[in-house]
């Protein structure tokens, strides 16, 4: 029996994820809030009246800057605060206030000092979202993420080393089926409780899979193993919300 082991979102594009346990999705939306903020490279300026969707390279994002996973977040929604934790102190920025978004962006320009060519902008527009998959359609820009937690045994036993599910930063982790099933599901609905998902593309993964989430480290070269072992580079499948309501941690999934 297939359900749902964890919820995450992402709040901040390339920041630590929040677990949740529960999470109401909108048909046509992913999961609220998830990568509604980003933090550019500062090398172009980004225009929230009229958004448009940039490659992640164009970004703040563990694939070029590991150092991001040693920041520990967490976002209030109701009152657009970003608290950050680094070596056992943490900061707060009110995301809804220039000064703070400027302040923010001295913050992790610091943090990756040597590393940026530009000061970074912290940067919003409401209804968009900055997920990789952004710049090829509006709808797979809110699209959700799934994990299967079957596969990323079956990786780690191919490669005899643990690997840690939030390496793939997804937003629904499920576990009691069989290993790369969900490459079977595109086009495919799937039905957990009042909502219903479709399956619409497999998740290439990129460098950032390479970075410990615990240490900041890059210590597994996922992308290279994946080719190796299975000739292919995907692990995780895109799915758009066909019908909304709420997923709780625990539910079973229909597929």
């Amino acid at each position: 029996m297939r359900t749902v082991h964890a919820l995450y979102r992402f709040a901040v594009k390339g920041l630590s994820p929040e677990r949740l346990s529960e999470v109401v999705l909108r048909a046509g939306y992913g999961f609220p809030l998830d990568r509604s903020y980003a933090i550019t490279d500062g090398t172009w300026t980004f225009d929230p009246a009229a958004p448009q969707p940039m490659p992640k390279t164009r970004f703040l994002m563990l694939a070029k800057y590991e150092r991001l996973a040693l920041l520990q977040t967490r976002f209030d929604e109701t009152t657009r605060v970003l608290e950050v934790t680094r070596d056992g102190e943490t900061v707060s920025f009110g995301l809804a206030i220039e000064a703070d978004r400027n302040a923010a962006a001295r913050y992790f320009s610091d943090h990756l000092a040597g590393d940026l060519v530009a000061l970074p902008q912290v940067v919003h527009a409401e209804g968009h979202q900055f997920t990789d998959v952004s710049v090829h359609s509006a709808a797979l820009m809110r699209s959700i993420s799934l994990i299967n937690l079957a596969s990323v045994r079956a990786l780690a036993a191919e490669i005899d080393a643990p690997v840690d599910p939030l390496r793939f930063r997804g937003n629904l982790l499920f576990d009691g089926g069989g290993a790369w099933e969900e490459f079977d599901w595109l086009d495919r609905e799937i039905e957990i409780g009042e909502v219903l998902l479709k399956v619409v593309r497999r998740t290439k993964r990129c460098a950032a899979t390479t970075v410990n989430p615990e240490t900041a480290t890059r210590d597994l070269g996922i992308p290279v193993e994946l080719n190796r072992h299975y000739g292919h580079g995907d692990l995780g499948v895109y799915a758009e919300v066909l019908r909304g309501g709420s997923i709780r941690v625990g539910a079973q999934m229909k597929a």
